[in-house]
């Protein structure tokens, strides 16, 4: 499942742009996150993959492209997304180079765990790929929320994907290479989270360092799920604290209204190690997840949370797979 053909406005008028599943779809119950690096010789070899994982079938798959794929090994540096660059390290990064970026990205999505897997290791076993890194993820209490919108539980008991955009607006166009037109940047970032600092605190702490309630997902001073909290007449922090993550990550401000992302993300469990793969998608990467990350720094979450891993990726268009980029 590669390809999802829909009109948008990021095409002519009237002409279907084809858009990868796996990012304005309903997410699955479970997801697997895979980077490869790319062995394949020439651009026919790439091709070749391209085809390959294109043929694989059994669960949601969505692939996109790291910028180090654009390094001169298959003819493709004058393509480049023109926003695609490798992921540097923010101020509360501890980045470990082998959980790190990647030529291929790989999303699998599906109802379990053994679908999910036995996907992955089918395009894992494409000639010419190489794993980097692979991170199986789940989503607790996986649905929409009162308002509609798909949401699931982080593992600090918080409810995931509030704040989305009802319409989401991520498709890159105008200002792109034609190729790319029907894709999106994709950034994957691999956080740990404290859970037993986390458990210490006091339910009220909790909710302060989120700036919501826990139970009822409601913002401070407002009285519904979904209902937008007002900054703006709070400057001083006295209802929503300054440092909040959801005041930091959108103060809803025109700026931050205009670039807002779109978040898929998942929880993991593995080797003693517990956490978020934190998953969004947007039409510009540094005005979109980097601008959002720069204002979290300082935020009371950082606290909790180490990111070690991910990478920036462009998801590809729709149709066959990789056929628009290879052909530009």
């Amino acid at each position: 499942m590669v390809g999802l053909a829909v009109v948008g406005c990021d095409g002519p008028p009237g002409v279907a742009v084809e858009h990868q599943v796996g990012v304005v779809t309903p997410p699955p119950g479970v997801g697997e996150f895979v980077a490869f690096d790319v062995t394949a010789v020439g651009r026919a070899g790439l091709g070749e993959v391209f085809a390959r994982v294109g043929a694989v079938r059994g669960a949601e798959v969505g692939v996109g492209v790291g910028a180090s794929l654009f390094d001169g090994r298959f003819g493709l540096g004058e393509v480049k997304p023109r926003g695609l660059v490798g992921m540097g390290a923010f101020p509360n990064d501890v980045l470990e180079p082998a959980w790190c970026h990647g030529d291929l990205s790989v999303q699998v999505c599906g109802e379990s765990a053994a679908q999910v897997a036995a996907v992955v290791d089918q395009v894992a076993a494409v000639p010419g790929l190489v794993v980097r890194w692979r991170m199986p993820g789940f989503r607790v209490d996986n649905g929409v929320d009162s308002v509609g919108k798909p949401s699931a539980t982080n593992l600090f008991g918080f409810k995931e994907g509030v704040g989305n955009p009802d319409v989401p607006d991520v498709w890159v166009g105008e200002g792109e290479p034609r190729w790319a037109v029907g894709g999106t940047y994709q950034v994957v970032r691999l956080i740990r989270m404290a859970m037993p600092l986390w458990n210490a605190d006091p339910v009220p702490r909790q909710e302060a360092v989120f700036g919501r309630a826990k139970v009822g997902n409601t913002a401070f001073g407002r009285g519904g799920e979904g209902e937008e909290p007002d900054f703006g007449g709070d400057p001083d922090g006295l209802v929503t604290p300054l440092d909040a993550h959801i005041r930091r990550a959108n103060p809803r401000t025109p700026e931050s209204l205009a670039h807002r992302i779109l978040r898929r993300g998942y929880s993991y469990r593995r080797d003693g190690d517990e956490g978020m793969v934190f998953v969004c998608y947007q039409k510009d990467l540094e005005r979109g997840f980097v601008a959002t990350h720069r204002r979290l720094d300082g935020e009371a979450l950082q606290k909790y949370v180490l990111p070690f891993g991910g990478g920036y990726f462009f998801t590809l268009p729709g149709g066959k797979l990789g056929e628009s980029l290879l052909a530009a």
